[in-house]
């Protein structure tokens, strides 16, 4: 069973050498918040409370919300996978590129085609695969990009780029900042190289997410904004365009909403919903999966989320209430709503609402739910509260709240 979030604060507050009083005043929150949550009363915390008690703790978000490995470990350090993607991301010094490991990876289509179907797999939350395959990628993009004429070099530039951009959330999934921040400056570099003229402001959107990871918010949504306004005066006639715009504006949205500034996310993303529309009078992307996650769908995930992390969860309902998800809608997206809507049923007191919610969730994407902290904390609530409706005991045993 996972540690709980009360087990582990209470755990990091003695390493800090502070009393339950201390820390709520570092926090700037209530002496009562402290004691509820290390004595179990609540489960779980809005965001805006756990980015202020992991910055009172002094610890990175992810060591509070103790988020789950996405591979199995070794008992080692870390398991050869991560070594050999460490090795790809920072290769030996004084060595030339690897050959590719196929003679068909020479060409820069099945590069491509390979990456994309990479990001498939971390969408799919099959971090295992992924890591297996991840490595070889980017070292064949490095060495695309190292051969062949100026045009191609930059072809393989933007390559490379993308696929360092994977390996830098890959590693923000794992936990794994400090790769993840080092992954994300050589995918800039190689963006800056390279023949794609968005690939720098979809690599910002990924370093603002490795900022919010590390509660630094308000770099997060400096860095956002100023990507998105040279995007929107530079590159928002066509579509993958229009997509990075929005995915910035909605990371900016997000940054805001965690510092405590809900009205100003609020806006934000009204206003990128207001501009979904302009996607359905452009042609679509060659290939959406390598462009920015930016749909009605996407704005509208993302505005539930941020309503049920404020504590409003009938304005979350509301939102999510008839939702047509747009079929390239990643699994990663819809199982953020189905969480959300289980999380502002429970917060109703609905235990049914959340029980039918994780259900539907573990049918279409349990791999990611296994991946969730939340899935965890919303079903011990649950499963805690008096009601226990049909179905609840199976997500129970499945998420390991009982044996």
């Amino acid at each position: 069973m996972a540690e709980h979030l009360g087990d582990r604060m209470k755990r990091l507050r003695r390493v800090a050498g502070l009393t339950q009083e201390a820390l709520a005043e570092k926090a700037r929150l209530s002496v009562d918040t402290v004691k509820k949550l290390e004595q179990k009363q609540r489960h779980s915390a809005a965001l805006p409370t756990l980015h202020a008690l992991s910055s009172a703790l002094g610890v990175e978000l992810t060591s509070l919300l103790g988020d789950p490995p996405g591979v199995p470990s070794t008992g080692e350090a870390d398991p050869p996978q991560l070594v050999a993607l460490r090795r790809a991301v920072s290769p030996p010094l004084f060595l030339p590129p690897p050959e590719p490991t196929g003679a068909e990876r020479l060409t820069l289509p099945v590069l491509r085609k390979e990456i994309s179907a990479a990001w498939t797999l971390y969408h799919d939350a099959e971090f295992s695969a992924l890591l297996d395959v991840l490595p070889g990628i980017v070292n064949d993009a490095r060495f695309a990009a190292s051969v062949g004429t100026a045009d191609q070099r930059a072809d393989g530039e933007a390559a490379l780029g993308k696929a360092l951009q994977l390996a830098g959330h890959l590693a923000i999934r794992l936990g794994k900042l400090d790769l993840a921040l080092s992954a994300l400056e050589r995918a800039m570099n190689a963006a800056s190289a390279s023949s794609d003229p968005l690939l720098s402001a979809m690599i910002t959107n990924s370093v603002a997410w490795n900022y919010q990871r590390q509660n630094r918010l308000g770099d997060a949504e400096h860095v956002a904004v100023y990507a998105a306004d040279r995007i929107e005066h530079e590159n928002s006639s066509t579509a993958e365009g229009v997509r990075v715009w929005g995915g910035l504006v909605m990371s900016a949205a997000t940054s805001a909403a965690r510092r405590g500034d809900y009205d100003r996310a609020s806006d934000m993303m009204k206003t990128a919903e207001d501009a979904t529309k302009r996607l359905a009078t452009l042609p679509p992307p060659v290939d959406g999966k390598m462009v920015s996650v930016f749909s009605r769908s996407s704005v509208r995930i993302e505005r539930v989320r941020l309503a049920v992390q404020h504590a409003r969860p009938e304005e979350a309902l509301d939102l999510a209430k008839g939702m047509r998800l747009s079929a390239d809608t990643p699994p990663s997206w819809r199982t953020w709503l189905l969480l959300d809507v289980a999380r502002a049923h429970t917060d109703l007191g609905n235990a049914e609402g959340a029980v039918k919610a994780l259900t539907r969730l573990k049918e279409i994407a349990p791999g990611w739910m296994r991946h969730h902290t939340l899935a965890v904390a919303i079903v011990t609530d649950l499963w805690a509260g008096p009601a226990r409706p049909v179905g609840l005991r199976k997500l129970a045993e499945f998420l390991g709240v009982i044996s």
